[in-house]
């Protein structure tokens, strides 16, 4: 039977999906096989936007069709006819439909749209109770008092007590941040009778409180648009994803219009008022004024063509059109709400972080009895990284950061407090080039190498590298040249412990990247060879993949380096080792010099690492097929279930990774840099933003331990 969890309102307006996605991350990130259900829906024809956003986000094997009970049409009418066991029947049927194919299910209860609020919550406690399902109730603390949010915290714990439900944990959401340390402190003193006992005793599950986030509630402009069947005239779906924090109708002249505008604010004017869309857009462009999200034409006017192409150069903020008048659309603009949808990237991070932050999700995960599964999914690796890179939080240094990739990866990891992150550049250019594309990088420092401001460190670095490199002759005026590129200063932060580790490569070649590592960094003991590794995601497991980016043509003894360094990597995020040498012949079928080289690359690894199952020459079909493996090396502890693939040569391993990533559709992470002293990375000129991501929290986790 699947574990369940039943996330349930107690009321209106709690902004209960913010918390399921949280959970779902929670159990995405334990188990292989995640589901998700909601015992009501409005219809069959089309899944609403929560279970629409769990089934992209979390890939769910079943259709969305079959993710809900029973339809609110339904409801009322057995209901009404006083059928309420053939409701929770039906409800429970569909349930077990996809239970059975989970290891764990996240239900989600109504949303107080279409039932008396008075007993939509005793409901929800039925349908928990009949699917085993222990609760997770969530109350609002939006406009509420510090002692309103604990009373109606209380109210919750009331409700469960005397409807006898297990209980995962409370939450409080959307309280105000100034009542936050207060909500919380009378929520942990046990005379506040928050347990709903008469303080006396402790209580029975954990109560957390979340802050009011309004980026979680703000419309975004994408929404707008779809809300009131605007065209987009200009900009691209990463820039509809800006928050709408407010609302501007430029009916005035230009200099009134600047003077009232707010960060975040979408701009109504008529299409025809070219100095107002001139303005704003300009606006937006200075460092100097509110950076707006974005600018809507109205009255199904449009600019002049002249005024256009100077608009198409001013794109700093997307900009709409309608046909309907100023005071119909700013009617209709102020209608649109904010909601998680599956499309919403900036909103998903933002909900991911607050519950991160402000809930012990592990704590929920022993609540719910999860165990952690044998095999490793590329959603439990990547959220496996992200969970111990918060653990134990480091300082990571983007040498790109004018690079809109990095930038938007950037507010990721901040949101979900990944690492720290300081981006090198210009200030103005970085919080420019940031406030266009409507990021909030809030808390990242922006260092300029080239700045009076950073003097004494490009001096500091200069005589670093001058005593790293004195033995070729650089000398400190040299040394002052070259710590001002970004690779090399970044590279020098890190050397000097004024960040933990450094990740690129989006911009500049593996070679740009890594050599100021090899020059100043250098290896660990031990180790004379630096290598890298892909940790290649399929579809049910994660395989570590080397060299496949560094080193050319190794030899015997630099393939060894290579694979003791891989199990080393493997076992440090999570992938048990074992070992597969490959080469065109497996055990001792095939003879040459290319052969031979693997066989003695095998010996020094066994001689040095003894317990390390290792196993070479072999050919990739025999290291990964169980039925190949019992032909050609039966008995052997590696063939057929290999988790780690060294390859004979960089042209081998680079061609390999590629198909299997393309062909296979796996997700290839990497190449991750092993066996320097303190953590370098490089991206892949072609990354996206998750790769970047996940890169910084490997990068974090890799200066965890060492």
């Amino acid at each position: 039977m699947a574990r369940t969890v039943y996330v349930a309102a107690l009321e209106p307006g709690t902004g209960k999906s913010v918390v399921a996605l949280g959970v779902m991350e929670m159990l995405a990130g334990r188990v292989d096989r995640v589901g998700f259900f909601r015992p009501v829906i409005a219809d069959r024809s089309a899944p609403d936007r929560l279970t629409e956003l769990m089934h992209e986000r979390y890939r769910l094997a079943i259709d969305p069709a079959e993710l809900g009970g029973v339809t609110y049409d339904e409801l009322h009418e057995l209901t009404a006819a006083g059928r309420t066991d053939e409701l929770v029947g039906r409800v429970v049927e569909r349930f077990r439909a996809v239970e059975r194919r989970c290891d764990a299910v996240l239900c989600v209860g109504t949303d107080f749209t279409d039932v008396a609020s008075s007993t939509e919550f005793a409901l929800n406690l039925r349908f928990a109770d009949n699917l085993g399902a222990p609760v997770l109730a969530v109350v609002t603390g939006h406009r509420r008092s510090a002692d309103e949010v604990v009373a109606s915290v209380q109210a919750a714990r009331g409700a469960l007590a005397e409807a006898g439900n297990a209980v995962v944990a409370v939450v409080a959401n959307r309280v105000h941040p100034v009542d936050l340390d207060r909500v919380r402190a009378k929520l942990a003193d046990g005379a506040d009778g928050a347990d709903g006992t008469d303080g006396t005793e402790p209580p029975t599950a954990p109560t957390y409180a979340i802050p009011y986030d309004p980026v979680l509630v703000e419309p975004t402009v994408g929404e707008v648009a779809t809300e009131v069947g605007a065209r987009v005239l200009v900009g691209d779906p990463a820039e509809l994803d800006r928050d709408v924090r407010g609302v501007v109708v430029a009916a005035a002249t230009l200099p009134t219009v600047l003077e009232h505008l707010t960060d975040g604010a979408l701009v109504i004017t008529p299409g025809d008022r070219a100095e107002i869309a001139l303005g704003v857009l300009a606006a937006a462009a200075s460092a100097t004024a509110p950076r707006v999200s974005g600018l809507l034409l109205c009255t199904g006017l449009l600019p002049d063509p002249r005024v256009q192409r100077i608009l198409d150069g001013l794109a700093y903020a997307p900009i709409l059109a309608v046909d309907t008048d100023t005071f119909t659309t700013a009617q209709a603009v102020g209608r649109v709400q904010g909601h998680l949808t599956a499309g919403s990237t900036r909103k998903i991070t933002a909900a991911l972080g607050s519950v991160e932050r402000n809930v012990d999700v592990e704590e929920l995960a022993r609540r719910v009895e999860l165990t952690r599964s044998t095999r490793v999914t590329p959603l439990m690796f990547s959220y496996d990284l992200v969970e111990r890179a918060r653990a134990d939080h480091r300082h990571i240094v983007l040498p790109e950061g004018t690079d809109e990739r990095i930038l938007r990866a950037t507010e990721i990891i901040l949101r979900r407090g990944v690492a720290g992150i300081t981006l090198l550049g210009r200030p103005d250019e970085v919080h420019g080039r940031a406030a266009a594309l409507g990021l909030d990088l809030t808390g990242a420092a922006v260092l300029d190498p080239t700045s009076l401001e950073a003097d004494d460190l490009r001096e500091r670095f200069a005589a670093t590298y001058a005593k790293a490199r004195a033995h070729k002759g650089v000398t400190l005026q040299q040394a002052r040249d070259v710590v001002t590129d970004v690779s090399y200063f970044g590279t020098l932060m890190v050397h000097d412990d004024l960040a933990d580790g450094m990740v690129s490569g989006a911009l500049h070649t593996t070679a740009h990247t890594i050599r100021p590592a090899f020059e100043v960094i250098r290896t660990v003991p031990g180790v004379r060879t630096v290598s890298s590794v892909f940790f290649m995601c399929l579809a049910d497991r994660v395989l570590v993949y080397g060299d496949c980016a560094v080193i050319p043509d190794p030899d015997a003894g630099q393939l060894a380096d290579i694979a003791v360094s891989s199990a080393a990597t493997a076992r440090r995020f999570g992938v048990e080792p074992r070992v597969a040498m490959l080469s065109y012949s497996t055990g001792s079928s095939g003879s040459g010099a290319d052969v031979d080289k693997v066989r003695e690359a095998t010996r020094l690894v066994r001689e040095r690492e003894p317990l390390l199952p290792v196993e070479g020459p072999i050919q990739y079909d025999a290291a990964v097929d169980a039925s190949v493996a019992r032909t050609k090396l039966p008995g052997s502890e590696v063939a057929g279930q290999a988790t780690v693939f060294v390859f004979p040569d960089l042209n081998t391993g680079n061609n390999t990774y590629k198909a299997v990533q393309r062909s296979a559709g796996a997700v290839a992470i990497g190449p991750v840099l092993q066996g320097l002293r303190r953590p370098v990375n490089d991206l892949s000129r072609g990354c996206t933003v998750a790769d970047i991501v996940d890169t910084v929290a490997i990068t974090a986790i890799q200066a965890q331990s060492g």
